[in-house]
């Protein structure tokens, strides 16, 4: 990926993040503490469960080398501000989804290079083996979240009006910035694109589906709400595509190890709306 497209990407992914600012307040962090079962339940399906689980079905699908580390990258990420939307959209309990990804992109700064690295050297051969710089990534990753979230709730806390009115202006060009990336990437690729999409489709479509379920019932056995549940359930399941796609282009130098992550974004959306559906079907009442 050219250097003017690595800056689009970045920005993109600035913008996301200073779009989820703009829905926090100091009260979604102090939640954690108030509501601790939820928020540890979706965060073991988010840090501990995601990666396990996506490390398993790399073992029971037969996908190439790209593939599978593009989908351990996006095992690694937290959730994304569109896993908010659908839960909102859902009926599920927004505040939780907010705190949940709010815990979660503050976690995953330290947990994503040490994962990424473990799939590195499980997938490449000895002779392509790459190493991604821990330091370097902890502190591009910082940039590119704490940053703009910090700035996005200070912008909350001391322009609440002006924060509610750019809330959605940010949120669409953040997903227009995002799908001109996808487009890019699938232009870049289209050569292995057919390939890619039948090796990366499915287990992407098994990843998101099986996370979702298992974020469901781990909710419903720990005994939490209807709402909690279909919370954690998209938290465990919607990943943060762009920053994948971001580690992929720009930490790693490789767009087919993007592939994966822009296969997931596509098809989370498809997912997301079945669960939007249900939602409004049987909560809308609760």
């Amino acid at each position: 990926m050219d250097s003017g497209a690595t800056i689009v990407l970045a920005i993109a992914l600035i913008i996301i993040m200073l779009g989820m600012g703009l829905s926090l307040i100091k009260d979604d962090f102090l939640r954690i503490f108030k509501q601790p079962k939820a928020i540890m339940v979706g965060l073991v399906n988010q840090l501990i469960l995601l990666p396990i689980i996506a490390f398993v079905l790399l073992s029971l699908f037969n996908v190439n080398t790209d593939i599978a580390i593009g989908i351990m990258i996006l095992a690694a990420c937290p959730g994304g501000a569109t896993s908010n939307l659908i839960t909102h959209l859902a009926k599920g309990d927004t505040a939780l989804s907010v705190s949940l990804t709010a815990a979660n992109s503050l976690i995953t700064i330290f947990t994503i290079p040490f994962v990424i690295n473990l799939a590195l050297t499980q997938f490449l051969d000895a002779n392509k083996m790459i190493q991604l710089n821990i330091a370097q990534t902890i502190t591009q990753i910082f940039v590119i979240i704490i940053i703009p979230i910090s700035i996005g709730m200070a912008i909350r806390n001391y322009k609440p009006s002006f924060a509610k009115k750019m809330s959605n202006p940010v949120k669409i060009s953040s997903a227009l910035v995002l799908l001109l990336v996808i487009v890019g990437i699938i232009l870049k690729e289209k050569s292995n694109l057919i390939p890619y999409f039948q090796q990366a489709g499915l287990i992407a479509l098994t990843l998101n589906v099986v996370t979702m379920l298992i974020g469901y019932f781990s909710a419903k056995i720990t005994h939490l709400s209807q709402r909690q549940a279909v919370s954690i359930s998209i938290e465990s399941g919607i990943q943060n595509g762009t920053m994948a796609i971001a580690i992929a282009t720009v930490s790693l130098s490789n767009t087919a190890f993007a592939i994966a992550p822009a296969v997931y974004s596509l098809i989370m959306f498809f997912t997301g709306g079945i669960i939007i559906a249900y939602g409004i079907k049987f909560l809308s009442k609760k």
